[in-house]
């Protein structure tokens, strides 16, 4: 006999109940899910069948908690997790120049390890299951490995966007920007895991022939492209002069805007690109917590929406964030969006949340991905909408309970999968090590 499609027989699941679950239809007040072997295998409104009860390994009590899918994180650089603060009032080209590109060039291969360790610590921390990260340091494998391997011990998803720029400031060869592509693909590539993207630094910095080249790699193998795109206007005007067409209206021209192209920032677009986003199915990943801490502007998030236009959430790296707290990230795009047009009713909190839940719900067959987001606290208490609550109360804080692939990573709070007090600290001394090689101190 089956129970929501659970066998009497089985055993070993988590099963969460007494909480407020994301369903389809809306919130279930209360409601239960259960786990079992990567897979949400029943779920629904009320107290769980007694069956259910007794063939759970474990039973959470979400009581006072919101449970949803885990959030995506679609744009962090993990390198700047040793950089944090640095982005000391310097407009986005200044600080890459005189910060962020000597610092990075200064890493080690175990310098990088420590600091994905600490970035994909404190995404988990947030609640986050899916982390985009576009991977800048590539002067060898070693790098790139480090990273990948941290993402299996923390166990977030991830995506790494393997960075490249083949013009401008040291630019890489074409050849070696291939090669290592193609080797990723073969070693690291896991399609709903540890997938690999292309990810070409930018537009003034990206030739036609490679970018060409590197997004047909991708289309191979059902990955995206990842590219920062009309940050700034100085960008824009860079992009004109070098190409004669702004950012959108060349990727386009190129034939590298299509549903697999990853438009990081997308704040100065005319109107003639915000419509060919939306005709070519790309994604915008808006970042607004770093466009304000750098000055950059406000992208057009509304206009974006109204047209179709699929929008996620990033942190961006944390220099210039400086966290990597997501809730922080989407009350920030709320806000920006309603100050930028002077209308309090866009971005209503339902909206909002999918720009990081990416319009999942919690409902059998899906992806034992879960989390519990504590909403019993001063800063929520009393809750009159859930939606709300998540979108304008919720800090990464809150979240309590993470769980990827039927796996709990995080559990009141603490993380189970690496000792975190043990890495801070392993950080920190790394930090001072590398200060001292740049003659900081």
């Amino acid at each position: 006999m089956s129970i929501g499609g659970v066998e009497r027989g089985s055993a070993g699941g988590i099963l969460i109940r007494d909480g407020a679950v994301l369903a389809p239809e809306g919130w279930w007040k209360p409601g239960y899910v259960y786990l079992e072997q990567g897979k949400v295998r029943a779920a629904g409104a009320g107290d769980p069948p007694p069956a259910l009860v007794e063939v759970a390994g474990r039973v959470l009590s979400a009581r006072g908690k919101a449970v949803l899918p885990g959030v995506i994180n679609a744009h962090t650089h993990f390198s700047q997790v040793l950089m944090r603060g640095l982005a000391g009032g310097r407009p986005l080209v200044q600080w890459l120049k005189e910060l962020i590109w000597p610092l990075q060039s200064a890493l080690t291969p175990e310098e990088m390890r420590l600091a994905a360790l600490v970035g994909l610590v404190e995404n988990l921390h947030c609640g986050v299951t899916h982390v985009v990260q576009h991977h800048k340091v590539v002067r060898g494998p070693a790098f790139t490995d480090a990273v990948c391997r941290a993402a299996q011990t923390v166990g977030l998803r991830m995506t790494l966007a393997r960075s490249w720029a083949d013009m401008g400031a040291n630019p890489e060869p074409a050849d070696a920007i291939l090669d290592d592509l193609r080797r990723l693909y073969r070693e690291w590539h896991q399609p709903g895991r540890l997938e690999i993207a292309n990810g070409p630094i930018s537009t003034w910095r990206c030739s036609v022939d490679t970018m060409q080249k590197t997004h047909a790699l991708a289309g191979e193998f059902g990955a995206p492209t990842h590219i920062h795109v009309a940050e700034t206007q100085e960008e824009v005007e860079m992009t004109l002069e070098l190409f004669g067409r702004r950012p959108v209206d060349w990727l386009e021209s190129i034939g590298v805007l299509d549903q697999r192209t990853q438009v990081v920032h997308a704040v100065w677009l005319e109107e003639g690109e915000k419509q060919r986003l939306a005709e070519r199915g790309a994604t915008v990943v808006h970042c607004p917590v770093s466009n304000m801490v750098l000055g950059s502007g406000i992208a057009p998030v509304a206009d974006f929406l109204r047209k179709g236009v699929r929008v996620l959430l990033g942190t961006d790296g944390p220099a210039s964030n400086d966290t990597q707290d997501i809730w922080e990230t989407l009350k920030a795009a709320v806000g920006l969006a309603r100050v930028a047009n002077l209308d309090p009713t866009l971005l209503p909190p339902a909206q909002a949340l999918r720009l990081i839940t990416g319009g999942r719900t919690v409902q059998e067959g899906a992806p034992a991905d879960i989390i519990l987001v504590n909403l019993r606290h001063a800063r929520a208490v009393p809750v009159h909408d859930l939606d709300s609550a998540l979108t304008l109360c919720t800090h990464g804080s809150d979240v309590d309970t993470v769980i990827v692939d039927g796996r709990i990573l995080m559990e009141e709070s603490r993380v189970l999968v690496i000792d975190e007090p043990a890495l801070l600290e392993e950080a920190e001394s790394a930090l001072r090590h590398l200060r001292r090689r740049l003659g900081w101190e």
